[in-house]
């Protein structure tokens, strides 16, 4: 007789919601961590009363209520409100695209002239664009396109923008208006505190062990647990029978400073291509710090190799097509529930994980 309902393959946010949910409703659940500490790549930690967010910038923003009322729970939230600097060789520009950003381009002042502007430039692609560079080109305009967008993507990507498909930007956000506010949302916060105190209430008296490699262990485990919640890579859930998933990686170098205040925002993103790194974070900022030290981290996009963190997926036709085959096999495993960026192949924002971590407990007790 199985010893547990539920035995869930990552202790990250789907991980932890879930578990936190079904225990609540009387299940037993184990959850199983390959790191040495939960809360997957929201995890953060302390330094002289700054988190450091290890695994990059997590600023949460939601339209959904039902899930904002539910993380509140665990945290109070700030009132941080996402405004990221583009840094295009010592030229600064507001993100996301809007009138302040054309006035630093152009020099122009009134929605008209700058949607004039951007409506000029966008003429010179003809039909439809037929990969990322004529995409963004169609949608901004090439000054755009070549100061803030055309090095960052190269960089992210590694690869060219002619060699990168159109669909990668199907839309670019424009303002015609003085708002630096990145995120349309309706909420939109940091905890006060850092994630891991959402982390920890979630799976606050809920067993976890840490350091196990559930696809190593499968035998260890087989039969403790009536249902299987995995969240981790599905190829090498299936020992990457039919070949593997690709991804894009990324590298953090973390700096502590002997100043109060570094570049006087938490984001701030470096276009041109000749600057290795695609963005320095600014931890303190998150919080409106005033400790008289800093931490900055600087995040270089890198070449993934098997072994290492997947962070991106490569949304390709032969990604697309592999996972698929992946998704039919796991269907047939009548035991198996799949959640999260890494088992689902795809990305997603923070709300969104908790939406379907909620969404597939109510399947479940439904069911």
């Amino acid at each position: 007789m199985a010893k547990y309902d539920y035995l869930i393959v990552g202790a990250g946010l789907y991980g932890a919601v879930f578990a936190h949910e079904m225990t609540k409703r009387g299940k037993k659940c184990l959850v199983l961590e390959k790191r040495q500490a939960p809360g997957g790549n929201i995890r953060c930690e302390e330094r002289e009363g700054i988190h450091v967010h290890l695994y990059g910038a997590h600023i949460f923003h939601t339209n959904n209520q039902e899930v904002w009322q539910f993380v509140q729970q665990f945290a109070e939230f700030n009132q941080y409100v996402n405004s990221p600097i583009a840094n295009f060789r010592g030229e600064l520009y507001n993100l996301p695209f809007n009138m302040n950003t054309f006035r630093a381009m152009w020099g122009i002042r009134t929605p008209a002239e700058a949607a004039a502007k951007i409506a000029e430039q966008r003429t010179e692609i003809k039909g439809e664009p037929q990969n990322l560079e004529e995409q963004a080109i169609s949608l901004v305009g090439r000054d755009i396109y070549e100061k803030l967008i055309q090095g960052y993507t190269e960089k992210q990507w590694g690869r060219k923008c002619r060699d990168l498909p159109a669909f990668i930007i199907r839309r670019l956000p424009v303002r015609y208006i003085y708002d630096n506010n990145y995120f349309n949302a309706r909420y939109q916060g940091i905890p006060i505190g850092g994630y891991n105190k959402i982390i920890e209430g979630l799976l606050n008296g809920i067993e976890v062990r840490l350091g196990v490699d559930y696809n190593a262990a499968k035998d260890e485990y087989a039969g403790l647990a009536d249902k299987i919640v995995y969240t981790g890579a599905l190829d090498a859930y299936f020992d990457y029978k039919l070949g593997r998933l690709e991804y894009r990686g990324l590298r953090f170098e973390t700096e502590r400073l002997e100043q109060e205040n570094y570049q006087g925002v938490a984001v701030m993103n470096f276009t041109a291509a000749e600057v290795p790194y695609t963005r320095i974070i600014e931890h303190k900022h998150f919080e409106f710090g005033t400790q008289p030290v800093t931490y900055i981290t600087k995040e270089y996009p890198q070449e993934w190799q098997p072994g290492q963190e997947a962070y991106y997926p490569i949304n390709n036709q032969r990604n697309q097509e592999l996972y698929a085959e992946y998704a039919e096999m796991a269907s047939r495993e009548k035991n198996l529930l799949l959640g999260g960026r890494l088992a689902l192949y795809k990305y997603f924002d923070m709300d969104k994980i908790v939406e379907l971590a909620l969404a597939a407990v109510k399947r479940e007790i439904g069911g």
